[in-house]
């Protein structure tokens, strides 16, 4: 290696940090106001609301039996996952963990759907065009 690459390799990391470290000292008020919303998962079953369920950080797990099938649902860690099911092909399962506003995780075969949603008050109207 020469010295004019260890220059170019060291003002990369110098500006990756620049930019990184605010991130890990916590002043990301954007960030956090983002995170201290109170959510809550909407499970739906053929387009109909099943259940609602607020995402905490304590476990708990939710069968759902309907004419269509079986699903499980885990919720910990202030968010939720797909964690057993009996459709064919399990594509739900790959969903993985989710606890942002708009997450979802779908079961085609089972007509399910779980969508997380925030319950603050982010509904309002932002701008009205005539």
């Amino acid at each position: 290696m020469k010295r004019g690459d260890i220059l170019l390799i060291g003002l990369i990391v110098a500006v990756a940090l620049v930019f990184l470290v605010p991130r890990w000292l916590g002043n990301n008020t954007s960030e956090n106001n983002h995170n201290n919303e109170e959510r809550v998962a909407k499970i739906t079953v053929d387009g109909k609301l099943f259940k609602t369920v607020a995402l905490t950080g304590e476990e708990q797990t939710i069968d759902i039996n309907t004419e269509f099938g079986y699903n499980q649902l885990k919720v910990h860690s202030y968010g939720i996952e797909m964690i057993d099911a009996d459709c064919p092909d399990k594509v739900c399962l790959t969903f993985g963990f989710i606890d942002r506003n708009g997450g979802t995780i779908v079961c085609l075969p089972h007509k399910l759907m779980v969508e997380v949603v925030a319950t603050g008050g982010g509904d309002d109207v932002d701008a009205l065009i005539k």
